[in-house]
């Protein structure tokens, strides 16, 4: 019985750890790619007409 509860908590914590790491690197990819969209309008500022 205690093997199933240890084997139960070991399989949670390494999927915990991989969700983690994927929203850690899909949150940096996005601020990157957030980051590099504004310098592209700041770059363009003078084209841009309202």
């Amino acid at each position: 019985m205690e093997e199933k509860v240890y084997k139960t908590m070991n399989g949670a914590g390494a999927l915990n750890i991989t969700l983690g790491v994927i929203s850690l690197v899909a949150g940096v990819t996005a601020g990157i790619l957030l980051l590099i969209s504004g310098a592209k309008l700041l770059a363009r500022k003078s084209q841009i007409l309202f």
